[in-house]
């Protein structure tokens, strides 16, 4: 009978979703969860905007098998990536470290104009210990949005387009900044300025969001907001570069990162790490200030031997993790990309949106349920 029930609801979910919606069993068990921090999502399934996709992996003896389960998953419906294009970068500019002479991952560099030097491995760390924006900008640059779409082409990640540096005057400037980069203490060598093709706006479906926004001079927009010339980076491109650098013997060279043994070491260690075995000890980078799936809604510490190799974005009242989940002690894994939208105003730039009341909690129950469901099944 319980099973019956579960089967009407979610057809009746299915009929009133988008009609490319896949609905698939372990997704099923997840979202029927009494827990008000899922219910009260499902029970309003069309505002929130969930898209799921989740990877059940199976090892026997040196083999790796991926089975894949979606849920709204649709390429074509667009959501606001925000930080999760930071992962692709910062790969992408590993590879392009490896194309230049004279050059490393602890080369000392600046941007021009800016007073900070650093290295390419101090960005990546910040990247992802706190999710820094002025770090991948100085990536951003260093590549420019045309490398960055061109690499990820060729190695056939598909339904994604990275355009513009993250909350910074010019975000969209098609022209990048100069490196000046350190030779020896005493020389340094400027880059050339990269200048990239116009940006052009997006062909898909929910460009168009909301009933209106507020503009950079912090004035009211009485219409919806639009997106179609944002970054792009769909759940099935996030899990794409995911399996990649989780697993990259599972893919063709052509479509693999190149990176080294120790630049890929460095990206997982990077992934993994939590905020104070970086450096941030203050209260506000606690375990999960970048975990969502599982530990997104306490500030406990995280378990030794749950292992989360991951990279969130959250802006515009969007959600979104990308995670592979490894449970050492009980051997087993998984991965998980999920986004959300939270803003039930409506309202863009606002600065009101329900992150911690729903989003977060929704995310690390999602999680938690998938862990539940894998350990009961290595039972």
């Amino acid at each position: 009978m319980k099973q019956l029930l579960l089967f009407i609801f979610f057809s009746s979910l299915f009929s009133s979703c988008h009609k490319e919606v896949q609905i698939t069993k372990p997704i099923q068990q997840a979202l029927a969860s009494k827990k008000t921090s899922i219910k009260r999502v499902v029970d309003s399934i069309n505002k929130y905007q969930i898209q799921i996709k989740y990877t059940r992996i199976t090892k026997r003896n040196d083999s790796v098998f991926f089975k894949d389960y979606n849920f709204q998953n649709n390429p074509n419906n667009y959501f606001y990536p925000a930080s999760t294009v930071k992962l692709p970068v910062a790969l992408i500019a590993l590879e392009k470290v490896n194309r230049i002479d004279n050059f490393n991952i602890d080369t000392i560099f600046y941007i021009e104009g800016d007073s900070i030097e650093t290295t390419i491995a101090n960005e990546i760390s910040k990247i992802f210990a706190i999710s820094d924006n002025e770090a991948y900008n100085r990536l951003f640059e260093f590549l420019g949005q045309d490398e960055i779409n061109f690499q990820l082409k060729k190695k056939e990640i598909k339904n994604v387009r990275i355009c513009h540096r993250l909350s910074t005057i010019d975000a969209e400037n098609i022209t990048t900044t100069p490196l000046v980069i350190y030779i020896n203490d005493s020389t340094t060598q400027l880059t050339e300025r990269i200048i990239n093709k116009p940006i052009k706006p997006l062909s898909i479906e929910n460009t168009l969001k909301g009933r209106g926004y507020f503009d950079e001079d912090d004035t009211f927009i009485n219409e919806p907001i639009d997106f179609s010339l944002k970054n792009y980076y769909s759940i099935n491109a996030q899990h794409e570069v995911l399996k990649r650098v989780i697993f990259p013997e599972k893919f063709k060279k052509e479509e693999q990162f190149n990176l080294s043994n120790t630049q890929r070491e460095i990206i997982l260690k990077a992934m993994s790490s939590l905020p104070k075995d970086t450096g941030y000890t203050s209260d506000e980078y606690y375990d999960s200030y970048v975990k969502f799936f599982m530990f997104g809604d306490s500030k406990e510490a995280i378990p030794n031997h749950i292992k989360i190799y991951n990279k969130v974005g959250y802006a515009y009242g969007t959600l979104t993790d990308c995670a592979y989940i490894n449970d050492t002690k009980n051997n087993f894994e998984f991965l998980l990309t999920a986004t959300i939208l939270v803003n039930k105003n409506e309202i863009f730039n606002d600065n009101t949106y329900e992150y911690d009341s729903i989003g977060i909690p929704f995310l690390a129950t999602l999680g938690a349920e998938f862990y539940n469901q894998e350990l009961e099944r290595i039972k």
